[in-house]
């Protein structure tokens, strides 16, 4: 498949995408529309999508699809390419690796680049102590495999997750995940000895951090007992939930019951890590050290990598073969991750995130303040989000969110929604979007909201 427009090239380490908005078709266009119609007769229908198109190459801060029409993305493949789709760094190490070998199975023959990887985990998460970490495929994985390891070192089996909270779609991660639909719904029974208790939601609640923290702690310790778990896992932002950033106080006194009690901290860093929140990790910015992180999403740009990182002698809990995998650090998505980590740390790509940060919560405020449709704008860096609500009750509108991602996508702007409720805008540039293209996309969404 080609691009309609042949002045168009993929930027693979020759010139870039033109970092223009072109809608020339509605969407779907007629060769999309192709690709979609192929899809519904292949794919299994649980397999859905948001955006009716057929893409055929993306980069900067654009993604172009079969009919050439170039969509301002503002979603990074839900925080995935947060780097960049196709950063030349990441693409020379691939097309490098993968004429090297493409796979031994890292159980059987080990290779360099998992151990530079798992390096590179240990030296940038947060925590100064000795660290180890296992690499694996996804962040659902990912974070089966931190509960394993904290259930092994500690000898208990519950589980603590928080309402609003999102941790993936296997068995283990759907039960530590709050969200019904699409996520659980008719695909239960789930694992046992996961509880919930509820966390911190300042627009909502109305609580200060430590007060919520003491509503958390004293449910767990009475409906659960410290003494039965082996761990607290959360979200420092919590993603899918709505990008819920708990109150200043919340995670410190969480954190510090944890370690009085001997249960493990775990946070769950799958979206909010690498850089994405304008720190390397979340949990900087709440002066926190995790007993465990997960990580996946941005870790590798687009390859399917995740890893668990924590401390040594929790880490080491899991006896010889009890952590792996078959794909598990597969060394084409160890390349990436290594070229991915080098842009992070050398291409300035933090202090962009907070740049793009400040573009995306001074133009949501400036709209707010004119418009009480939007309740609440929150986030850190480049990962912010607009909760839509009923001005005269401030109840959750869904409605109103979904017309307005619509509307914007009609106008060529990719906008992806979220929250508990469905009513929450979330904001997730690639950090190699200029600021003209990412000011255009705002324009969009304010002229969508407007006309709502």
């Amino acid at each position: 498949m080609t691009l309609i427009d042949e002045t168009t090239t993929v930027p693979s380490g020759g010139p870039a995408l033109p970092q223009v908005r072109r809608v020339l078709t509605s969407l779907p266009g007629p060769r999309s529309a192709e690709v979609l119609d192929r899809k519904a007769d292949a794919v299994a229908s649980g397999v859905a999508h948001s955006v009716p198109v057929a893409v055929v190459a993306a980069g900067g801060g654009v993604v172009v699809d079969a009919d050439g029409n170039s969509l301002i993305d503002l979603g990074s493949g839900i925080a995935v390419t947060t780097v960049g789709n196709a950063h030349p760094k990441v693409a020379e190490a691939v097309a490098a690796q993968a004429a090297q070998f493409t796979h031994t199975c890292f159980m059987i023959s080990p290779y360099e680049s998992y151990v530079d990887v798992a390096e590179a985990l240990n030296r940038l998460t947060p925590g100064d102590f000795a660290k180890k970490s296992a690499l694996f495929n996804s962040g659902a994985e990912a974070v089966e495999n931190a509960i394993k390891i904290a259930r092994k070192h500690t000898g208990r089996q519950a589980v603590v997750a928080f309402d609003h909270g999102y941790h993936g779609r296997t068995n283990l991660t759907m039960a530590l995940t709050a969200k019904s639909m699409p996520y659980k719904s008719g695909f239960g029974p789930f694992a046992p000895e996961v509880y919930r208790v509820p966390g911190s939601y300042p627009y909502r609640d109305g609580l200060t951090g430590p007060e919520a923290a003491k509503r958390a702690i004293t449910l767990i310790e009475k409906q659960i007992g410290a003494g039965n778990l082996a761990g607290v896992i959360i979200e420092p932002i919590q993603g899918e939930g709505g990008f819920i950033v708990p109150a200043d106080g919340f995670l410190e006194a969480v954190v510090a019951w944890c370690r009085e009690n001997g249960v493990v901290f775990i946070a769950d860093e799958v979206q909010t890590g690498f850089a994405r929140t304008g720190a390397m990790f979340a949990s900087e910015l709440f002066g926190i050290e995790p007993d465990l992180i997960t990580t996946a999403k941005g870790i590798a740009a687009g390859l399917p990598l995740a890893g668990v990182t924590g401390r040594a002698e929790i880490m080491d809990a899991a006896h010889a073969g009890g952590l792996g995998g078959t794909y598990g650090g597969n060394p084409i998505a160890c390349a990436a991750a290594i070229a991915a980590i080098d842009a992070f740390e050398n291409d300035g790509l933090i202090e962009r995130a907070n740049q793009i940060g400040e573009i995306l919560t001074g133009r949501l405020n400036g709209i707010r303040e004119n418009d009480a449709r939007i309740g609440d704008v929150r986030g850190h860096g480049a990962m912010v989000a607009a909760e839509f609500v009923d001005p005269e009750t401030g109840e959750p509108d869904a409605a109103l969110a979904a017309a307005v991602a619509k509307a914007c996508l009609a106008e060529g702007v990719i906008v992806l929604t979220c929250g508990t409720f469905g009513n929450v805008i979330r904001f997730l540039p690639p950090l190699s979007i200029d600021d003209d293209l990412l000011a255009e996309g705002l324009d969009v969404v304010a002229a969508a909201l407007a006309a709502a």
